[in-house]
């Protein structure tokens, strides 16, 4: 068995789900929202910044990503993956002109260990009856390859896809997941595509524990970020001990304790202007990003037309995630590209 990865999450108002046969196999794509409770916006954030001046036209990186298609798992192999439509129309991206959004598709194979090793020893077992004796546990290994190859062009696929944004205005790269494996494949894929990718993770000066621990002590975090409801506390020993508060204020003697006594803050809420809210860790890697008028947003998507709708999501969208990191950058001490 093996894994063919083609050089391979999607619009703010549309993510590629996909038809499922009878037979468990996933078809066309087709037209889904990106989450279930508000269709146009990153719920993750992995960020990267891009050196001053790199860029690519959008209709370039269009063409380029649909010779990347994703291509359903064939034979023996376990998982491809692949570039998928963003929009109803088929196209890989939806852009302006310095922004682009794009989706990397994946599609596995669901073989169950449990299901493999039943009908391992079924055949072990018959096989043992038929010629009288034990077999050995080489011989077992062999007929255990042989059922996961008999069984695999019958198992069930899964496709899933991961979202990403690339701002070539401010030199951002954001790829909607808080797994590093997942933005990592994204990456890769993306950098074998294109030829090239100089995206880099964004880092913090000093580290983010450290900060994110002073903006707790002080009870403010800073510029355009106040301090929500949420964090994180971890000790620096090999126990690796952690407190967690939830919907908790974080200015009280309790959390102070804690710092005093030298645990450090390794998640914390924090809300930007008031109007986005979100999780970050000391990696960096922001969670459970929430836009917090989204009301008026639904309101706002009344009186548009379908296509109209996906234009005006990706302008806000774009506005308010290239503002949020500006700050961010600023807020952490990394680099901001001029």
């Amino acid at each position: 068995m093996r894994d063919a990865g083609t050089p391979a999450r999607a619009p703010l108002t549309a993510a590629p789900a996909f038809n499922t046969t009878a037979k468990g196999v996933p078809d066309t794509p087709r037209h889904a929202p990106l989450n279930e409770d508000e269709p146009m916006f990153f719920r993750n954030l992995t960020i990267y910044q891009l050196p001053a001046g790199w860029t690519r036209e959008p209709d370039a990186i269009e063409a380029t990503l649909a010779e990347f298609p994703l291509h359903p798992c064939s034979g023996q192999i376990v998982k491809t993956r692949g570039w998928v439509p963003v929009t109803d129309d088929g196209r890989m991206t939806f852009s302006d002109p310095r922004r682009v959004l794009l989706s990397l598709g994946t599609e596995e194979k669901l073989l169950p260990a449990r299901v493999v090793n039943q009908a391992t020893e079924e055949k072990v077992s018959a096989l043992e009856k038929e010629k009288g004796f034990k077999i050995g546990r080489r011989h077992r290994r062999e007929i255990k390859e042989q059922v996961q190859i008999d069984l695999l062009p019958r198992a069930f696929s899964q496709r899933t896809a991961t979202h990403g944004w690339l701002d070539f205005e401010k030199g951002w790269l954001v790829v909607d997941t808080a797994s590093p494996n997942r933005a990592d494949e994204f990456t890769q894929a993306l950098r074998d595509a294109l030829g090239e990718l100089p995206a880099t993770p964004m880092a913090s000066n000093p580290s983010m524990g450290a900060l994110m621990t002073q903006w707790l002590s002080a009870k403010q975090a800073p510029g355009a970020f106040t301090l929500d409801d949420h964090c994180e506390l971890t000790t620096c020993d090999e126990n690796k001990s952690t407190v967690r508060y939830t919907r908790h204020a974080l200015d009280g003697a309790d959390i102070n304790a804690h710092l005093t006594q030298g645990k450090v803050t390794t998640r914390l809420s924090l809300a930007w202007n008031d109007r986005i809210s979100f999780q970050v860790n000391d990696k960096l890697q922001i969670r459970q990003l929430k836009f917090l008028d989204i009301e008026s947003i639904r309101d706002k998507r009344g009186e548009l037309e379908a296509d109209e709708v996906m234009a005006a999501d990706f302008a806000l969208f774009s506005g308010e995630l290239q503002a949020l990191l500006g700050d961010l950058a600023v807020a952490v001490g990394a680099n901001l590209v001029e």
